[in-house]
């Protein structure tokens, strides 16, 4: 039985026609597991007080990426934070950035893998708004004053023995009793003043005037009364 030749024809064509759906398919399946920006994501986390930042690529073909971590500011990059590479899979491996991070901080995390990828993480990374070391609370005051140590009388002060005084301070000074006058010094100062006094003298002096005074006029009646005789 002879093979009609139209009959060839058409299984040439259709074969033709699976063999390019298959390179397709499969050109398909190849751009499917080749790297892409959206097998990349990042995210910042604590890891106890500190801040990290870590980028995990899920690229089952697992071709080398190298990322790259800016921290920025107002839309321009202000420091580098760091660089890794990273080869992916299917289930995933992740890379971590040491950073201390601040709350609301946006950074910029760049991948490229050559041939592939050259691009950044869309959107910026932002960090949570509640930094990872809590700021330490104050003790919260107690109703109950407690006494302090200065209010309890020290051991010191109950052990000291109480000062005695001095000698000087005892004993009252030898000369105080005797600058002090006495009574009997007393009298003596007045009976001194008696004596010493001029009241004799004065009545010397008018007894004599007294005298004087009474001749004088004694004299004086003898001469009237010798003039009338005359």
């Amino acid at each position: 039985m002879s093979i009609n030749r139209r009959t060839v024809a058409r299984s040439v064509r259709a074969l033709g026609v699976a063999s390019a759906s298959a390179a397709i398919a499969l050109g398909f399946a190849g751009n499917a597991l080749a790297c892409n920006i959206s097998e990349f994501s990042a995210e910042a986390k604590c890891d106890g007080d500190k801040g990290v930042i870590t980028v995990t690529d899920v690229d089952p073909s697992g071709i080398p990426a190298t990322i790259s971590v800016y921290l920025q500011n107002n839309g321009a990059d202000l420091k580098k934070v760091g660089e890794q590479e990273v080869k992916g899979s299917r289930e995933g491996v992740t890379i971590t950035f040491a950073e201390d991070w601040k709350p609301n901080a946006e950074y910029r995390v760049h991948v490229k893998a050559a041939g592939y990828v050259d691009e950044d993480i869309k959107p910026n990374l932002t960090t949570p708004s509640t930094a990872c070391k809590k700021d330490e609370e104050p003790p919260a005051p107690s109703d109950t004053p407690t006494p302090s140590d200065s209010a309890s009388t020290p051991a010191e002060e109950t052990d000291t023995p109480t000062p005695t005084p001095s000698e000087s301070e005892s004993t009252a000074p030898a000369d105080t009793a005797s600058s002090a006058p006495s009574p009997a010094a007393g009298d003596s100062n007045l009976a001194e003043t008696g004596a010493n006094s001029n009241t004799g003298l004065i009545a010397g002096i008018a007894v004599a005037l007294v005298a004087i005074g009474g001749g004088a006029v004694f004299f004086g009646l003898r001469r009237r009364g010798a003039s009338s005789d005359r």
